[in-house]
């Protein structure tokens, strides 16, 4: 038996070579590097809050850089965009608001500013025929989330059902699959 292998059969771990003096060098220089680069990096964004942030001349003025996201919010504000882009953010986060189950089945379609109106589409009459009686709650849960009355009401539409044709087969004074759909 050899002197590297212990009583068991199994060799014996090797240990990993400590750090020698210049790879100790490498990585205390590499920390300190960081180091100063953070500490730059905070200088910099100081010395801008000081100055009133980036400026394009000796003085402030409309055409300096600003934030996207203030940027945005600038644009919002000026265009009077806050309430439909507040509606829009509710659209994204409707399985949240209603819940998955009846986030499967209705989907938000459009909103009429002006008459303060959220309009659902449902996929079927059973589940636009739930959402009619939930439209209170609803509705004052979104008003909670977007500001009081934001939406004053929630319209339901049934599923949309094929396209109607029209041709010599159809019968006379009749709707179409509207007899059907709606």
């Amino acid at each position: 038996m050899t002197t590297d292998q212990p009583a068991g059969g199994e060799p014996a771990p090797k240990k990993a070579p400590e750090p020698s003096g210049v790879d100790l060098a490498r990585v205390a220089l590499r920390a300190a590097k960081e180091q100063a680069r953070a500490r730059g990096d905070a200088a910099q964004q100081k010395k801008q809050a000081r100055r009133g942030g980036l400026r394009s001349g000796a003085r402030a003025d409309g055409r300096d850089p600003m934030a996207l996201g203030a940027a945005i919010n600038r644009l919002l504000n000026e265009r009077g965009w806050e309430t439909p882009a507040a509606v829009g953010g509710v659209m994204g986060r409707w399985p949240q608001i209603v819940g998955e189950d009846l986030a499967n089945h209705c989907v938000p379609e459009k909103y009429d500013e002006d008459e303060r109106v959220l309009i659902v589409r449902c996929d079927s009459t059973a589940w636009a025929t739930n959402l009619r009686l939930l439209a209170p709650q609803l509705v004052a849960r979104l008003n909670e989330d977007l500001g009081h009355g934001t939406v004053k009401l929630l319209k339901v539409n049934g599923p949309g059902g094929p396209p109607r044709r029209y041709g010599p087969l159809r019968a006379p004074g009749s709707t179409g699959p509207g007899d059907t759909y709606g």
